[in-house]
C-alpha cells in the first residue's frame, strides 16, 4: 500500500512539473511573458487538476491569463461567460492579435449568426466561445452545447451570481443548468470585488464539488487612499491637477459633468479630455487611445470608462462625487499604480455629498407602482403586444423613449434595472457592432455568379482579398476600407452589398450602434407583472448599507483608509497603512514616549471593561483621535488588542 501511494504521489508530482512547464510555454508563446503575475499560476494549476476554482483577485491582477492559458493547455473549447459586451468584443479581438481563435455570441447577433457561430464551435476548431449569461436559457445552445468539447467553463463576474453581492443578475443563475450538461468540466469563477459571504455563496450557486477559494491580497503598497474634505471641489480638483505628476483619471456621475470639468481643467492649462457612455464608440476608442498615448494627461469621465484600460502608469484616480459603495471604489481606485510604483486615489467631500447620495437611495428605488407603470409605457413603445415578446431583441432609443413618456431618465434606468434583476428583460449597454458578411453560397456557386455577372465580380474578389473566412462564419467588414481599396464611392459600395444581400450571394448586416433590449418573458399585463417586495427590500437594504459603508468611509477622520477597505472585503488585522491621510495626522506620537505611556495607560484601562467600537473609545476617554488611533495601531501590532471585522476593538492583555 505504501509502495502505491508513493507511486502516484510521484505521477502527480511529474504531472504537475510538466504543467507547470507547458503553461510557462503558452504564456511565452502566446502573451510574451516570462513569468506570471502572482497567483496566477496557482490558479491554472489548481483549474488543471481538475478543481473547481474561485479567483478573488483586485482589479489589474491579470484574472483573463488565469483562464485563458488554462484552456489553452488542454483541448477542446473553453467557454466564458461575461455580462459585458464590449469585454468580449475586446478579449475576442486581442485574442485573434495572438492568433487563438475565438468568438462571441451575444444580444445584437442575428439568430443565423448565433446558430453559424455554434456549428463553429462544434466543428471548428475554436478555442473560445464567449457568451452572455442569457444564452444560457436558449434552446439552441442548451442543444449545441452537448456535442462541444467544452474543456473549462470560465464565470467572469462571478459575482453577479449572488443576491448578497452588488451586482446581481438573474440570467447568472442559469450556470447552474450549464453545469448539470456539463457535469464533469471544471469551473473557474473570477471577481475582483467581493466580501467574504459573496464568495461563500459564489461557490455554492456555481455547485462547487468542494469549497477552493484562492485570493490575492487587496493589499496595495503602493497606492495611498486619501479623502479630502472641502467645500470647493473644482478649486481643489485644480490645485490636485497642478500638484500631482503623470496622467490620471477623473471620475464623475453625470456626462454633463464630464465635459465641464475637462474645459474647467484645460482652461486651467492642464491637458484634459472627457469620456462616457454617450459618445459614439469610435470618439471613444480615439480617446482612449489619445489617452493612453500620453496626448494629453487627464480623462475625466463616468464609470463607463473602465473596461479594457490597461494604462499601468496611471498615476491618480480621483473621486468627484460618492461611488455607490465600496466595491465600485475600490475597483475605480485600483485603476491606479497597477505598474507598481507609487499612486493616488483620491476621494473629494464635500457637505452635499450625504444627503445627495441618500437622494440617491431613492432614485434607485422608485417604488413597484412606478416601475409598472415603465414597464407599460416600455412594452407600447416597443409595439409589443400581450403575451409576446419573450426571447425577441429590440433596438432601444432611451432618448426618444424618455422624451415620449417624460420620464426622468434616472428613474426610467432604475426601473429597467429593477426589471432586469427580476428577470424580465436584458438591456445591453450601446456599443458598436460592425457591420458583417458571410457567403450563403458554395465556392462553385459564387464562380458561377461572377461568370453571369461580370458587373459584381470586381467587388466580389475585392472581399475575397480583403477578408478570410467568409463561407464558413460571418466576418467584420468595414464598408470605408472597401471604398478606399476599391476606389469607388462609399455608397456604391453599400449598394453593391445590399445588392448581394438581395440576391442570396451574402448575408450582410449592416452596423449599428445602439443598446438592445431583450425581453426573457412574454409581456404581461402591468398589474400582473409580478414583482416581489421581500427580493425588493432586501436590494434596497443591501444598497443602502453599501452606500452606509461609503458614506463612513468618506466621512470618517479616526480609520486607516487601506484597514477600513481591507476589512470591508474580510482582510483583518492589517497593520495600518502609515500612508493615507489619516495616518498622517498621527505620526509625531512615538512609542515609548511619556505622553503615548499615559494615553496607552487610559485607553488599555477602558477596554479591559469590555469590547468597544473606536468611536465609543474616544467619546468614553476624551482623547483626540489622531494620537488614540497611534496607540491602538501599535497594540494590535503587539497582539494586546484585536480588531474584529466591524473594527470593534477587544483588549487581550
Amino acid at each position: 500500500m505504501i509502495i502505491w501511494l508513493n507511486l502516484n504521489v510521484a505521477k502527480l508530482q511529474k504531472k504537475s512539473l510538466a504543467d507547470r512547464e507547458e503553461i510557462h510555454q503558452i504564456l511565452s508563446r502566446f502573451w510574451g511573458h516570462k513569468e506570471f503575475r502572482p497567483l496566477q499560476e496557482e490558479i491554472i494549476l489548481s483549474v488543471l487538476s481538475g478543481k473547481d476554482t474561485l479567483a478573488l483577485m483586485p482589479t489589474g491582477g491579470g484574472k483573463s491569463i488565469t483562464f485563458q492559458v488554462s484552456a489553452m493547455a488542454m483541448e477542446g473549447i473553453c467557454i466564458v461567460i461575461t455580462p459585458l459586451i464590449a469585454l468580449m468584443k475586446d478579449q475576442v479581438d486581442k485574442l485573434h492579435q495572438r492568433k487563438i481563435k475565438a468568438i462571441a455570441i451575444h444580444s445584437g447577433m442575428t439568430g443565423y449568426e448565433i446558430d453559424v457561430a455554434l456549428n463553429n464551435c462544434v466543428y471548428g476548431d475554436f478555442k473560445f466561445l464567449y457568451m452572455s449569461p442569457e444564452r444560457i436559457a436558449t434552446q439552441l445552445f442548451s442543444t449545441r452545447v452537448r456535442d462541444m468539447n467544452v474543456n473549462l467553463l470560465a464565470v467572469d463576474e462571478a459575482h453577479c451570481i449572488s443576491q448578497w453581492g452588488y451586482d446581481f443578475r438573474p440570467s447568472y443563475l442559469e450556470i447552474g443548468a450549464l453545469r448539470e450538461i456539463l457535469e464533469d468540466v471544471p469551473v473557474l469563477g473570477l471577481t475582483a470585488t467581493a466580501t467574504p459571504e459573496v464568495c461563500e455563496d459564489i461557490q455554492e450557486r456555481l455547485s462547487f464539488s468542494q469549497k477552493n477559494l484562492m485570493q490575492k491580497s487587496f493589499n496595495r503598497e503602493n497606492l495611498d487612499y486619501l479623502v479630502v474634505h472641502t467645500e470647493d471641489k473644482m478649486r481643489e480638483l485644480i490645485r490636485l491637477a497642478h500638484e500631482l505628476k503623470g496622467c490620471g483619471i477623473v471620475y464623475v456621475r453625470s456626462r454633463k459633468k464630464c465635459q465641464e470639468l475637462a474645459k474647467l481643467l484645460m482652461e486651467n492649462k492642464i491637458s484634459a479630455n472627457y469620456y462616457h457612455a454617450g459618445l459614439k464608440q469610435g470618439l471613444r476608442n480615439e480617446r482612449q487611445q489619445q489617452w493612453s498615448g500620453n496626448q494629453f494627461r487627464v480623462m475625466v469621465a463616468t464609470n463607463a470608462f473602465g473596461m479594457g484600460i490597461d494604462k499601468p502608469d496611471v498615476r491618480f484616480v480621483i473621486h468627484m462625487d460618492l461611488p455607490d459603495g465600496p466595491e465600485a471604489y475600490f475597483q475605480e481606485a485600483g485603476r491606479a499604480g497597477r505598474d507598481e510604483e507609487h499612486s493616488r486615489a483620491i476621494l473629494l467631500y464635500g457637505p452635499a455629498d450625504k444627503p445627495r447620495a441618500e437622494q440617491r437611495i431613492a432614485t434607485n428605488f422608485p417604488g413597484i407602482p412606478i416601475v409598472r407603470e415603465v414597464y407599460k409605457a416600455l412594452c407600447n413603445y416597443l409595439q409589443i403586444p400581450h403575451g409576446s415578446g419573450r426571447g425577441q431583441q429590440y433596438d432601444f432609443e432611451f432618448g426618444e423613449f424618455l422624451h415620449r413618456y417624460r420620464f426622468s431618465a434616472m428613474v426610467a434606468h432604475s426601473s429597467l434595472q429593477i426589471l432586469a434583476r427580476e428577470g424580465y428583460l436584458v438591456l445591453t449597454e450601446a456599443f458598436h457592432n460592425p457591420s458583417r458578411i458571410k457567403f450563403r453560397v458554395e465556392r462553385d456557386g459564387l464562380y458561377s455568379f461572377q461568370v453571369k455577372h461580370g458587373d459584381f465580380d470586381g467587388f466580389i474578389k475585392l472581399l475575397l482579398r480583403s477578408y478570410s473566412g467568409l463561407f464558413s462564419q460571418f466576418v467584420r467588414i468595414d464598408e470605408s476600407l472597401l471604398a478606399r481599396r476599391s476606389g469607388l464611392p462609399l455608397p456604391k459600395v453599400y449598394s453593391y452589398l445590399k445588392a448581394l444581400s438581395t440576391r442570396h450571394i451574402i448575408h450582410y448586416i449592416p452596423r449599428k450602434e445602439i443598446p438592445v433590449l431583450t425581453f426573457l418573458e412574454e409581456r404581461l399585463d402591468d398589474k400582473n407583472l409580478m414583482i416581489s417586495p421581500e427580493r425588493y427590500n432586501f436590494r434596497k437594504e443591501r444598497y443602502e448599507k453599501r452606500i452606509g459603508e461609503i458614506l463612513r468611509y468618506a466621512s470618517s477622520e479616526t480609520i486607516c483608509r487601506n484597514q477600513f477597505l481591507l476589512s470591508y472585503f474580510g482582510q483583518l488585522d492589517t497593520p495600518r497603512c502609515g500612508r493615507c491621510d489619516v495616518c498622517r495626522k498621527g505620526e509625531t506620537l512615538q512609542p515609548g514616549s511619556d505622553e503615548f505611556k499615559a494615553l496607552l495607560e487610559t485607553l488599555a484601562a477602558r477596554l479591559g471593561e469590555g469590547p468597544m467600537v473606536l468611536d465609543e473609545l474616544l467619546e468614553s476617554t476624551g482623547i483626540e483621535a489622531r494620537k488614540a488611533l497611534r496607540v491602538i495601531e501599535w497594540l494590535v501590532e503587539q497582539g494586546r488588542v484585536i480588531r474584529e471585522k466591524d473594527l470593534t476593538l477587544r483588549w487581550k492583555g
